[in-house]
């Protein structure tokens, strides 16, 4: 193992509850699994014959629950009480607007596909991220315990990983990541019983001294100095390893463990690396997140996670919004050009969403309330149809009037557009085979 910087962080969240994460160098946090371990899955797993194509994902979870008339569904003929704070701005879209805020997205949703009708039952943050990520609601005995009641179903990102492999055995970067802010995010992301092997390698942005801070994720010139310390350290380990004649000893997998942090699978992670006008299109923040998240996927990553937020405006919608919403559509609009330009659009499915909408009726905070019934997605890339909307809600925004969108069904068209069968079973401890997707169906006008 190597265990050269560890850190940890914990966010409050609305609830009461926190979560806290780290990262080691070299290992999988919370199950401690090295990468050598990894890297001989990721060779079972393509020695099973798993069918699955190169194409990547990546999660960008609006962590809270964003409110779908701020965001994407503006209903700018509403009564007052209800329509965007903000107003809206028209989108290339005939008839389709946004909230005033996402002026770069609005010029560019020819090129994405927007779900106007994600629904599901649950209204609390735990149980909502979890059916959304897992496509499976928490049992009943989950009820009155939802700030601690543990995730029970693989995640999205863990089924990818357990049907490549951990790691990519070409260029050694993990198959399944998660960049992990200043907030921990609710129970959704781990393969619980598929094996901690199968979790997110998770790197630290948070403000601890992890690894990723130190390769230049932060532009001040402390971190540029704890960058710099950093790879003189991994310079000198690496010297060490020729010196000592270690190299010669490992066998395959744990060269290529190394690798990860030494060689190919670090430089994915080196954000130095990126052009500085490319860096500085993106933005800071969110910005340099999905922009490490387009590195990884180019070097081999199968799906990431990044948890953006904390949008639980129950009051404080203006400011809330003011800050969350400028830099989410800096990034994305950035993001959709850069994947353009080098040319990944049909490689890379971004998709923007979080665990549930907001009230319609704006609240005396102002703010707006957990809503279930109601939810917007970003759909863009990875091959898909794009340019259309997709559900229709009621004129205030309230519920679905046509076409709804379970969890089931997103959590089916994310695996189908990785090359997995929706219908994938893995066997449980228990000995039983399971599906991943009890109930769903991959979304045909996608296709």
């Amino acid at each position: 193992m190597l265990d050269l910087i560890s850190g940890s962080t914990a966010k409050p969240k609305c609830d009461g509850s926190s979560r806290r994460e780290f990262l080691q160098v070299g290992t999988l946090a919370l199950g401690g699994l090295t990468l050598t371990d990894l890297l001989r899955h990721r060779a079972a797993a393509s020695e099973a014959g798993l069918a699955t194509n190169n194409k990547s994902i990546i999660l960008l979870f609006l962590d809270g629950g964003a409110p779908q008339h701020e965001t994407f569904d503006g209903k700018p003929d509403a009564p007052a009480e209800y329509r965007s704070v903000f107003g809206v701005t028209r989108t290339r879209l005939p008839g389709v607007v946004f909230g005033s805020h996402f002026s770069r997205l609005a010029q560019r949703a020819d090129k994405m596909s927007i779900l106007r009708t994600l629904t599901h039952g649950d209204g609390d943050h735990g149980g909502a991220t979890h059916w959304m990520k897992t496509s499976k609601p928490w049992p009943p005995e989950a009820l009155g315990k939802a700030a601690v009641f543990p995730q029970h179903a693989p995640s999205i990102g863990s089924v990818v990983a357990r049907s490549r492999g951990s790691v990519n055995r070409d260029t050694g970067v993990p198959t399944y990541v998660r960049v992990l802010s200043n907030h921990g995010g609710f129970p959704g992301d781990d393969a619980v019983w598929l094996g901690q092997d199968h979790s997110p390698f998770r790197v630290g942005l948070n403000r601890g001294n992890t690894m990723l801070q130190n390769m230049a994720l932060r532009v001040d010139r402390e971190r540029l100095d704890d960058r710099r310390s950093l790879l003189t350290r991994l310079d000198t380990f690496n010297r060490g390893l020729d010196n000592t004649g270690m190299a010669n000893a490992m066998d395959g997998f744990q060269r290529q463990a190394v690798d990860v942090v030494l060689g190919r699978g670090r430089e994915a992670f080196d954000l130095s690396r990126e052009p500085a006008h490319v860096r500085d299109r993106y933005g800071p923040g969110l910005g340099q997140e999905l922009l490490l998240a387009r590195r990884l996927c180019e070097a081999g990553a199968g799906f990431v996670t990044l948890n953006n937020g904390y949008w639980d405006f129950h009051g404080g919608l203006v400011p809330g919004c003011n800050q969350l919403c400028p830099p989410l559509d800096r990034a994305v609009a950035a993001f959709m050009q850069d994947v353009e330009d080098r040319g990944l659009q049909d490689d890379i499915l971004l998709v923007v969403t979080g665990e549930f909408g907001r009230t319609p009726r704006v609240n005396g905070g102002p703010g707006r309330d957990h809503w279930a019934p109601l939810n917007d997605a970003l759909l863009i890339g990875g091959g898909l149809r794009m340019g259309q909307v997709i559900g229709e809600s009621d004129s205030r925004g309230a519920h679905v009037r046509s076409r709804p969108i379970t969890p089931g069904d997103f959590f089916a068209t994310l695996l189908s557009v990785v090359g997995i069968d929706p219908r994938v079973q893995f066997v449980h401890p228990s000995g039983r085979p399971m599906f991943m997707v009890d109930e769903g169906e991959v979304m045909r006008e996608l296709i």
